[in-house]
């Protein structure tokens, strides 16, 4: 970036990162601003060499960001070190520094967001607006990384109107026409990047009309929201978007980001020139995944719970979901009786809005007709809050308020029920087994204990054999020596006692191969069949074949 950038010569990969860490691990005072300047330069320039010259993948820049959050330049004075980066943003147009930058204040904002407040209010929004419109063929990887630098900074703060003033239509068109092309990332195919934008752009539409609704002194200008503005008038150019937000809600476990989908879809389902922007079997899939998301929520996520009923309602009513045959019918009233807790007495009672909310659901022309009984919020409520509600108090009063006004923070999952029982079924089966092993390993030692003998080898079987045989034939010989019958009876015993296995007779080798012994066949009326077996001599010869074969033997022999 100045002259002290180009003093340092890099030869290879090696003496980049050596370079790269005696320049974070400079020590100086607080008041050292220059210092510290020509410190960062002199970083800024080596983590740029990094990524232009030897780097492997994108994890090279965010670990030479990281080694300067953890060195002892940014812990000299981190707020004069972080102001410095945000101007040098602000300033700064070459793509390998601007990469840099963007790294450094992403890393940095996710672990402290106070970087991103800074940034709101130094005007880094709009900056990001200028280096991401229209640039994305110029360096794909810094497009990338300053969507997801303007997504991470949106969602943590308000923006300020004059920030959002600052989004025209022609941004958010570029946006949705990127999503409409194929995505040169094999690991995004999506284009998840710029459909997170979008989405925050969406909420930050909500946040600030609201904010102007409840103070009107706010409103200095009327502030249009562009996302569905786009959709309403160009809705089937992009329908590509419409698929993928369905498909990430399909998938999405954190609970901030179901939030921003379901904020834009109820606007959607709730703005009639985009009822059906949508296909329909994109809305039997959305319908599915939201009976799916609701019957596995736990009951301490009631704020989620409420926003998937309140978008529940106008896509039942005002979508193609209206015209039979009525998808899901069946489950779509089970799942109310069940939300509204029908039958129930033995759990706690359900709380008002979610009462309110199922009651509108329910209310809805084509799930009605055939009567859904047992889930009227009244009737509920008397049953179980033990309160009577009016007719004005069990409409819904649903608004885009109440909606804007569900936030949650960043990286928070959604927990469970299927995941909780599957977990808790394997603990016990975990437990269930190691106490089997336990038990099996505790029988098997008492066995062992009870049948412990001390084994000896076969010699010494032998011998002690032989010492007992010994000693019983000379105890015999010293009890009675004049008794030599005696001990030929007992020979004769002793031969007697170990009688002889009789020997099994062999198989009998069949004749034939097939196991069936050969016998002659005869004709009916006794005769032998016309074809004779061979003798078992040859007849013999007559006198002239003799002599003739003694004429050639004496030929041959002469020869």
């Amino acid at each position: 970036m100045t002259d002290s950038d180009t003093s340092i010569s890099i030869e290879n990969e090696e003496q980049l990162w050596n370079e790269l860490h005696k320049v974070v691990a400079t020590q100086c005072s607080a008041e050292a601003h220059e210092t510290i300047d020509d410190a960062l330069r002199s970083w800024l320039y080596l983590a740029s060499r990094c990524r232009d010259d030897f780097s492997q993948s994108e994890d090279d820049v965010a670990n030479a960001s990281q080694s300067l959050l953890d060195g002892n330049l940014f812990h000299t004075d981190p707020e004069y070190v972080r102001k410095q980066i945000i101007y040098s943003l602000l300033q700064e147009d070459e793509p390998g520094p601007l990469y840099v930058i963007a790294s450094f204040l992403l890393v940095d904002g996710r672990a402290e967001e106070a970087t991103f407040k800074r940034m709101i209010e130094e005007g880094c929004f709009h900056r990001l607006l200028e280096l991401i419109n229209g640039r994305k063929d110029d360096d794909p990887g810094l497009h990338r990384l300053l969507l997801d630098l303007m997504y991470e900074m949106s969602r943590i703060e308000q923006l300020r109107i004059e920030d959002l003033l600052h989004v025209d239509d022609g941004f958010v068109t570029y946006l949705f026409e990127l999503i409409e092309g194929l995505s040169d990332d094999v690991h995004d195919p999506y284009h998840y990047p710029i459909i997170r934008v979008l989405l925050v752009l969406n909420e930050q539409y909500m946040v600030a009309s609201t904010t102007a609704m409840n103070d009107p002194a706010l409103a200095t200008a009327p502030l249009t929201n562009r996302v569905v503005k786009c959709l309403s008038l160009y809705g089937p150019n992009y329908r590509t978007f419409g698929e993928n937000i369905i498909l990430l809600l399909n998938r999405e476990t954190e609970t901030s980001l179901q939030l921003l989908i379901l904020k834009l879809l109820y606007l959607l389902f709730t703005t009639k020139a985009t009822y059906e922007y949508f296909y329909t079997n994109d809305l039997r899939v959305l319908l599915d995944v939201i009976i799916r998301n609701l019957l596995d929520l736990p009951n301490e996520l009631a704020a989620l719970r409420h926003t998937y009923l309140r978008v529940l309602y106008p896509l039942l009513a005002h979508t193609q979901l209206n015209q039979p045959p009525h998808y899901k019918k069946d489950e779509v009233q089970k799942l109310l009786r069940i939300l509204a807790g029908s039958g129930n007495t033995h759990f706690a009672p359900v709380d008002e809005t979610t009462l309110r909310l199922v009651d509108r659901v329910a209310k809805v022309k084509w799930l009605s007709d055939e009567g859904v009984e047992g889930i009227g919020a009244g009737e509920v409520a008397r049953k179980f809050l033990g309160i009577s509600l009016s007719h004005a108090d069990a409409a819904s009063n649903v608004s885009v308020v109440d909606v804007a006004a569900v936030m949650e923070k960043p990286g928070v999952q959604t927990p469970s029920k299927k995941a909780e029982a599957e977990a808790e079924a394997g603990a016990e089966a975990k437990a269930k087994a190691e106490g089997e092993a336990k038990a099996e390993v505790k029988a098997a030692t008492k066995s062992d204990v009870k049948n412990d003998v001390p084994r000896r080898s076969s010699s010494d079987l032998r011998r002690s054999g032989d010492v007992y045989r010994r000693s019983s034939n000379d105890v015999r010989r010293s009890s009675d020596s004049s008794r030599p019958s005696t001990s030929e009876k007992s020979k004769e015993v002793s031969k007697s006692e170990k009688p002889s296995r009789p020997k099994k007779p062999l198989p009998e080798v069949p004749k034939h191969r097939h196991g069936i012994p050969y016998a002659p066949s005869g004709l009916e009326n006794g005769t032998r069949s016309s074809k004779k077996s061979p003798p078992k001599a040859p007849p013999p010869r007559r006198k002239g074949r003799i002599k003739h074969t003694e004429t050639v033997k004496s030929i041959s022999e002469l020869v």
